[in-house]
């Protein structure tokens, strides 16, 4: 395994890491249709049907066509939600939901290559609403993530930015050229086979928790493969000290990707309904 340290370089570089099943254990794409369904945006159908998506990625991943499937299902899903409406119920439920699942792994490295004076960028198909707040929790200078087309307040199901695939790819190499990152000097981190080209563009990649092609190609190409296996809250992590934490973005676009998985927000939600 590389060390984040064994390669400085004069010039400017760049550590870029996949989301799910990279940074955090599950799927941030299906990780709030729970506090999606309390507020009123889903139905009991659709939180059943991204429960089940999300059994199904954990169990293998999700491959091309099916995250085609994913995305055309959640922009239908999501057009016509209020942007302030989706903001708030966000920010209500992310640091239950996402900060028990962050990888101490992860936060670990990302300390790594702060240290090593790289900058740290988050390259997400998720929804910018979800990525840019744990870029922000984590400490990331940069988020790349899938943004949705807004107008009069509401999502219109369009898709402005879609950080898929070979879009990530892309998106990291227009970044390269405006920050300046030496890509050749840079590292990526993916658990997915469908984030070979972001892995293939950089000159230090990753498979983290691969999937079986992903693995393959690792051992083929002589890719170094790490394993996380420790989510850990991050107040409670002994390296959260560490990491960085410049406030949360204000503009929290692109709910078309979120939905499934955590109960407590629909708990305290019933809870009330009782009291009253």
């Amino acid at each position: 395994m590389l060390d984040p340290m064994e390669h400085p370089s004069a010039s400017r570089s760049a550590a870029f890491f996949d989301l799910d099943k990279t940074i955090i254990a599950r799927s941030s794409t299906l990780a709030f249709s729970r506090p999606f369904y309390a507020g009123g945006l889903i139905n009991r159908r659709t939180v059943l049907r991204s429960a089940y998506a999300q059994f199904m990625y954990l169990l293998g991943g999700a491959d091309h066509d099916q995250m085609e499937r994913m995305r055309e299902y959640l922009s239908a899903m999501c057009t016509g939600w209020d942007v302030q409406t989706v903001r708030a119920i966000v920010a209500d439920t992310l640091h239950h939901i996402v900060e028990p699942m962050i990888y101490d792994e992860a936060v670990t490295l990302i300390s790594e290559h702060h240290a090593a004076g790289r900058d740290v960028v988050i390259v997400s198909s998720s929804g910018a609403e979800v990525v840019e707040p744990i870029g922000a929790m984590l400490g990331a200078d940069k988020v790349i993530a899938t943004r949705m087309v807004v107008a009069d307040g509401k999502y219109t199901g369009e898709i402005s930015q879609y950080a898929y695939g070979p879009h990530k790819a892309t998106a990291i190499t227009e970044l390269a050229a405006a920050e300046g990152y030496d890509l050749k000097g840079s590292y990526g981190y993916s658990d997915s086979i469908t984030d070979e080209p972001m892995l293939a563009a950089v000159g230090h990649p990753f498979a983290v928790n691969p999937d079986k092609a992903l693995r393959r190609l690792a051992v083929a190409r002589d890719w170094p493969v790490l394993d996380f296996t420790k989510p850990v809250a991050l107040e409670e992590g002994k390296r959260f000290h560490e990491v960085r934490r410049p406030a949360i973005a204000a503009t929290l676009v692109g709910a078309a990707l979120t939905a499934a998985g955590l109960l407590l927000y629909a708990a305290r939600r019933r809870s009330k309904l009782n009291e009253s």
